[in-house]
């Protein structure tokens, strides 16, 4: 499928913009689902026109750490990030696509009107987990998207971003580690839809990868919040918004 097709087919089945907001930081507020409300990783960004501005896209992983990159890059860069949970491959063009139409919105008295420099993007945990009657379940459940249909949403994902953002540089994040004993998740299969990502992005050399599996495989007993979760405890987050800010920065650099 084209991509300019697929652009089409996500905006055709996006929840209505916010219509009743009069300004971005209301379009903003009317984006973010209520249980993210006071999450400071949605927290209102205020652009500075002078600055380079960056998004990340991804799902609670980055939730976690995107107000430890936005303190690393204070006064370096807009550090904004998808308005809900990243979820899986097969989300993400509907969810930019509400993202911009809402924030873009020419109604607003005062719209999005810059471009993204930067785009940081990860999908991969969703994808791989196991879901039988709309719970996470590994004994009779079906994974939300194979490794085969992973790799060809990667690539639309890719084009898509190519497409609607030809002056941004790309990042890939590696989807990091399933524990053993995972609700809903096997371990190794990070690993595994990790080089099917990175098999895709052979064909696209100018990617960078921010290899957040690497980083945080050796450390998971230390950061997990607890054996099994996916989830990590405050030195993880706080060391993979580090390494995030880092790879952010470096390509800031002219």
């Amino acid at each position: 499928m084209k991509t300019s097709t697929l652009i089409l087919a996500a905006f055709l089945i996006l929840a209505p913009t916010v219509s009743w907001a009069s300004n971005a930081r209301e379009a903003w507020q009317g984006l973010v689902a209520p249980r993210f409300a006071h999450n400071p990783a949605f927290a209102w960004v205020e652009n500075d026109p002078t600055l380079p501005n960056v998004l990340i896209y991804g799902d609670s992983i980055s939730i976690a750490f995107t107000p430890r990159v936005r303190e690393n890059l204070a006064g370096q860069a807009n550090v904004h990030r998808l308005h809900h949970n990243g979820s899986d491959s097969s989300t993400f063009i509907t969810q930019m696509e509400r993202l911009h139409s809402t924030m873009r919105n020419p109604a607003l008295a005062d719209p999005w009107s810059f471009d993204w420099d930067i785009i940081q993007f990860n999908v991969g945990l969703h994808d791989l987990k196991y879901m039988a009657n709309g719970k996470l379940d590994t004994a009779n459940g079906t994974q939300v998207s194979s490794v085969e249909q992973y790799a060809t949403n990667l690539r639309q994902i890719i084009a898509y971003l190519k497409e609607t953002a030809p002056q941004a540089k790309l990042v890939f994040a590696t989807t990091t580690p399933v524990p053993e004993n995972s609700n809903g998740r096997v371990a190794g299969d990070a690993a595994i839809y990790n080089r099917a990502a990175r098999m895709v992005l052979r064909d696209h050399p100018e990617i960078v990868v921010n290899d957040l599996y690497r980083l945080t495989k050796p450390n998971q007993p230390e950061w997990w919040v607890r054996p099994g979760d996916v989830h990590f405890n405050p030195t993880g987050i706080q060391a993979q918004g580090d390494e995030v800010a880092r790879v952010i920065r470096a390509l800031l650099s002219p």
